[in-house]
């Protein structure tokens, strides 16, 4: 099936990311060389969740929601944040107690890697670290601090994960399947635009336009993952393929079929435009979205 719904350069867009990707590890180290890690069990534990490698799409959008209006330390606090918040939840997702995976970003999960007591601990600190980031800002350290606990917490991820948690074994429709993407992935990726929007000194409109654009783009995503899920590879993938297959959990493949879940992808890709186009985030913009739609990994 062709994936493609809109021009856009995608190597520009890769390379925009690759540069972005270097952007926030620079920033990450810096600020994991100013933040308190605590004990150095923990501390060690903390950096290898945080520096292990990853896309680092959620960083990527708050650099090209804020742009150059944006204070350089403001949106390097904000791309901190809502990395962190990522890094938790994948944390506590690979935990024998919820999806039980030995495999991350190409390494041993942080529970195999360490304990998973420690694996716990690194969540929670990653959460206060995240929540620490948005609340030393500049500008609209509130309104980030709040965008970024309603897309985490319990109307966000961790209400998704709850939801996917007991569709295991279910046999769910689209919508239900759709609540799980928005709440679990769509929503922290729709904070990640949002948050770089304030940091660029958005009012509440542009803001908001912000967040549905990372919204369908965190679609798309997760459309795609379902896809991967069932068509990649652990080399590629860098984590366990099938998983979600084995587990029986909800997926738009098992909803809707291989072919309905790559056209659901296009779908998402397509509103995700529909909100760039709105943003003026030009060519750059439609390259990253497609870029995300047509990935094998």
């Amino acid at each position: 099936m062709d994936l493609s719904t809109q021009s856009g350069d995608v190597d520009a867009a890769a390379r925009w990311l690759e540069e972005s990707r270097r952007w926030f590890e620079d920033a990450l180290q810096g600020f994991l060389g100013r933040a308190e890690l605590g004990p150095p069990v923990l501390a060690e534990a903390l950096e290898y969740a945080l520096v292990g490698g990853g896309k680092r799409i959620r960083p990527a959008l708050v650099r090209l929601l804020g742009g150059a209006p944006a204070e350089p330390a403001d949106l390097a606090a904000a791309a901190v944040a809502v990395e962190c918040i990522h890094t938790y939840s994948l944390v506590h997702d690979d935990l024998p107690c919820m999806d039980d995976d030995d495999l991350r970003r190409g390494r041993p999960t942080v529970h195999r890697a360490y304990s998973d007591a420690t694996a716990v601990l690194v969540g929670d600190a990653l959460q206060a670290l995240a929540f620490e980031a948005t609340g030393g800002v500049s500008r609209g350290a509130a309104d980030m601090t709040v965008a970024l606990a309603r897309a985490s917490g319990p109307a966000g991820m961790v209400g998704g994960q709850a939801l996917d948690l007991a569709g295991e074994g279910q046999s769910l429709g689209l919508s239900e399947v759709e609540e799980i993407h928005r709440t679990k992935t769509a929503a922290l990726l729709g904070a990640s635009a949002e948050l770089g929007a304030i940091a660029g000194g958005a009012g509440p409109e542009r803001a908001v336009q912000a967040r549905k654009f990372g919204l369908a783009l965190g679609m798309c995503f997760q459309a795609m993952d379902d896809v991967l899920d069932v068509t990649g590879d652990a080399q590629t993938l860098g984590k366990t393929p099938g998983k979600d297959l084995g587990a029986e959990k909800g997926t738009l493949v098992a909803a809707l079929g291989l072919e309905g879940a790559q056209a659901q992808a296009a779908q998402r890709a397509s509103e995700a435009h529909t909100h760039a186009n709105a943003l003026g985030l030009g060519d750059l913009g439609a390259g990253l979205i497609e870029l995300l739609l047509r990935r094998k990994s």
